[in-house]
């Protein structure tokens, strides 16, 4: 059965059905809402709510909670992502699952409250200091919001690293039909590294980021970035629509997705081959989907709600075999239809 839900309010229902009974936060428009509604629901079911009395000290009781074994979570806007980085790198760097979702607003600084993709950077290449990456899933829809809530909270304890829920205001303060998981459907994975009481049956277990002998630090990071690889190969995602005869592809994710895939239906209708690859995962990117694809294309058009910040990895992802090329609004400004589809034309 399907209900009527808003995305923020979505957000935290699937967090509490794929077994999340933890949640700290501080309020922060647009994401108010999921932290107000796990306010309300998390008492009725046991679970812990807490207001913490800054970004910072949030972030740190996720780390606390992860620490010992149980499924946590956290969630902000823009400016107080930038405030929970710290902790974010000192959970990469003690190997700690969490979920932290980011429902951008514009920016630099205060910026503004409308929607926003310009925290892209942050989220895939520096989420906080160090040599370290974060799992970062894009939705597109509510229902999408939904279901990855529970593919992060998995892909992060699979691979012992936070993940990240990248939205937009947009996608937050929208309203559509979505269908909800069982409770449970999420298996929990054993945690046996978590300092849960070893009741004298086990060695003690230290989570801990701190190590002074370079060639220990070494060691762990360079052990982290083999495992990097394996999620590089495992976990990439993207969807594609109308590529297989596509001389221009767009590539767009998240609400600035929803644009192109109307500039795509709008151009097949005028009989120009035009397709959306939209990414899934922004970080692992998925470079095999888009290497396929510029086989074949003869551009790329990269549209984000920013001044251009997916585009490098498009150019990357492709050894810049095809022209790309970038069209955007900031500001918390979406892209038109039409503003997007003329920019293609001129492509093909």
């Amino acid at each position: 059965m399907k209900v009527l839900m808003k995305g923020n309010e979505a957000l935290g229902e699937a967090a509490l059905r794929a077994g999340c009974r933890h949640f700290f936060g501080y309020p922060i428009t647009p994401q108010t809402e999921l932290a107000a509604y796990m306010s309300k629901r998390m008492p009725k079911i046991g679970g812990t709510y807490l207001q913490a009395e800054s970004e910072l000290a949030a972030v740190n009781m996720v780390l606390g909670a992860s620490a010992a074994g149980v499924r946590a979570m956290t969630s902000s806007s823009s400016p107080g992502i930038s405030l929970k980085s710290e902790g974010i790198s000192y959970m990469a760097g003690s190997d700690l699952p969490a979920l932290i979702i980011n429902v951008q607003r514009g920016g630099p600084g205060l910026g503004g409250i409308q929607p926003s993709q310009a925290d892209y950077w942050q989220a895939t290449k520096a989420t906080g200091h160090g040599d370290f990456q974060i799992l970062v899933f894009a939705p597109s829809t509510v229902q999408e919001m939904v279901d990855l809530v529970s593919d992060a909270f998995d892909a992060a304890d699979r691979w012992r690293m936070p993940a990240m829920i990248l939205a937009d205001g947009m996608l937050g303060q929208m309203m559509e039909p979505v269908e909800l998981p069982e409770e449970g459907e999420s298996a929990q994975a054993d945690k046996p590294w978590a300092a849960s009481g070893h009741q004298d049956k086990r060695e003690h277990n230290v989570i801990n980021s701190l190590y002074l002998t370079p060639d220990k630090l070494e060691e762990l990071v360079v052990e982290r970035y083999k495992r990097y690889e394996q999620v590089k190969a495992q976990e990439q995602r993207a969807e594609e629509y109308l590529c297989d005869d596509a001389e221009v592809i767009i590539v767009a994710y998240g609400a600035s997705s929803r644009v192109a895939r109307s500039t795509v239906n709008k151009a097949r209708e005028k009989g120009e081959k035009v397709g959306l690859l939209r990414p899934v995962t922004l970080w692992p990117f998925p470079v095999d989907a888009l290497r396929k694809a510029a086989d074949h294309a003869k551009a790329f058009l990269t549209v984000e709600m920013s001044m251009g910040q997916m585009v490098d990895d498009v150019k990357l992802a492709i050894d810049c075999k095809v022209p790309v090329h970038f069209f955007g609004r900031t500001g918390g400004i979406l892209p038109t239809p039409a503003e997007v589809l003329a920019q293609a034309e001129k492509l093909l």
